[in-house]
């Protein structure tokens, strides 16, 4: 059998040399790193050379590399993409040798139980439906920590650490060490005076908010300034999350959300800049996504009034050619995704954006002809130059870099880009966990289909016992124990 530190050494020099995010994994398929590279053949090559000296001082890397036994990568666009696209993963597959990003899990809120006696603010990072008030999400924690500590002293609330006494008359005492002399208020107190600590401190808590969803929105806006719109993306999608929380925690707020300026002047400057009738208030993106030929998958992003409209995201398997042809794969989704509304009645999009130049664009518009269907404007927006592209008669189209209609695109197409690398990555992790049996001796290819078939998942078979392998045709009490062995500690007796 092939040294592991060989055949991965191998893989590691066949990789490209632009930027991106590769992939550790244990002989069973598990994740076990997630790092990004500006140069992924010369950094994944440093982990397997001959000479490994400098990794003798890490036991940590070392360890890490003697368990590797397959590895993939995820081409991206730019570093700060592979930034983003790494902090992501890790989130997702929690790596055993990954320490950055780990404890980030999402932001905090801050939890208050108005059911309770006497209410106690405390942090949390997931959202409930049982009846307590939420606060959130806080992007920045240490802040958060601070004013809530300053709150105490305030208001004469309790956290989290809060251990509060019941006294003979029916009062309470809320802290009987030094805590009790730093606030303003008494230590002693009933529940009815006590809850009306706990309102002012939510209204405080509640105009503290405003504050930082003022200073989220200037930081968007900077984001967005340096062309950043992945992050700005990111931090709007926090800043509106925060406003529907305050919103929520409001009494009288009947409002309906309203399209902000960015957003409409995008609208206004993508209609006056592509020559269109009216604004392209429901656009439509798609992007293709391969890993070197394989995996080809592609995604459809919905913007209507210019804002994400998630629900009606769409992601395609291609099906009709195997191998690596974006015009191919261009054609084929566009001509399903348009062909269905067709067939249902529903009306196209103002404007379709493909990710692609004028190769892209036509094969969008071969579709269009296949499904004898008269095509909204098609538009490609060229990742190099951020060019726009037409099939007309036009010419290629540049926008200043800091138009309003470009960013609008921008933000547009890097969402269906990144839509697409998580389907396909979805994809790949799918295939390595259901090919985990095939590094079993003595497990076919027709055990394996009885197998994946009775306990549905590979993740419910891992949990399987040898009795509950028994149960499956085929499987034998010894064959039993040691695949259980197997799928639980990568071992084979």
């Amino acid at each position: 059998m092939q040294n592991p530190i060989v055949h991965l050494r191998r893989k590691a020099r066949s990789l490209p040399q632009g930027p991106g995010v590769y992939l550790m994994r244990d002989r069973l398929g598990k994740v076990i790193y997630v790092g990004k590279a500006k140069n992924l053949r010369r950094r994944v090559t440093t982990y397997f050379q001959k000479s490994r000296k400098y990794m003798r001082s890490q036991p940590k890397i070392m360890a890490m590399v003697e368990m590797a036994r397959d590895l993939e990568i995820l081409d991206t666009k730019s570093e700060a993409e592979a930034l983003l696209l790494e902090g992501k993963l890790i989130k997702e597959y929690r790596p055993k040798y990954n320490t950055d990003f780990v404890d980030d899990k999402q932001f905090l809120l801050v939890y208050v139980d108005l059911q309770n006696e006497l209410p106690r603010f405390r942090l949390t990072r997931n959202r409930k439906n049982d009846g307590a008030r939420y606060y959130g999400p806080f992007p920045r924690a240490g802040m958060l920590r601070e004013t809530l500590s300053e709150m105490r002293k305030r208001f004469g609330i309790l956290l989290s650490d809060g251990r509060p006494t019941r006294l003979s008359n029916g009062r309470f005492k809320l802290y009987d060490d030094a805590r009790a002399e730093i606030f303003s208020g008494q230590n002693e107190t009933t529940p009815e005076e006590y809850i009306l600590r706990v309102k002012e401190a939510c209204s405080f808590l509640e105009g503290k908010a405003q504050v930082w969803l003022a200073e989220l929105r200037g930081e968007m806006k900077k984001k967005a300034e340096s062309l950043d719109f992945e992050r700005a993306a990111e931090l709007r999608d926090l800043a509106d999350s925060l406003q529907k929380t305050i919103s929520k925690t409001r009494r009288f707020n009947n409002e309906m959300p309203r399209m902000s300026s960015d957003e409409k002047s995008g609208l206004l400057s993508l209609r006056k800049a592509l020559g269109l009738r009216k604004k392209p208030n429901c656009i439509e993106c798609f992007d293709i996504s391969h890993v070197s030929g394989t995996f080809v998958v592609a995604s459809m992003v919905r913007f209507v009034d210019g804002k994400a409209d998630r629900r009606s995201y769409r992601r395609f398997k291609i099906r009709g050619f195997e191998g690596n042809d974006d015009f191919l794969a261009m054609e084929e989704v566009v001509g399903r995704r348009y062909g269905r509304l067709l067939d249902e009645g529903v009306d196209f999009p103002d404007l379709v954006v493909v990710d692609g130049g004028l190769g892209q664009v036509g094969s969008a518009l071969k579709a269009f002809l296949s499904i004898e269907a008269e095509p909204p404007l098609v538009i490609g927006l060229a990742k190099k130059e951020e060019t726009i592209v037409f099939a007309d008669e036009r010419g290629e189209l540049k926008l200043d870099r800091r138009d309003p209609a470009l960013r609008l695109l921008q933000r547009i197409r890097d969402e269906a880009h990144r839509f697409a690398n998580r389907f396909n990555a979805e994809l790949r992790s799918r295939r390595i966990r259901e090919s985990t049996l095939d590094d079993f001796p003595g497990i076919g290819a027709s055990r394996r289909t009885r197998l994946l078939n009775h306990f549905g998942t590979i993740e419910k078979l891992r949990k399987a016992s040898p009795k509950d392998l028994r149960a499956v045709e085929g499987i034998g009490p010894k064959l039993a124990t040691e695949l259980a062995l197997f799928l639980k500690e990568g071992k084979v007796k």
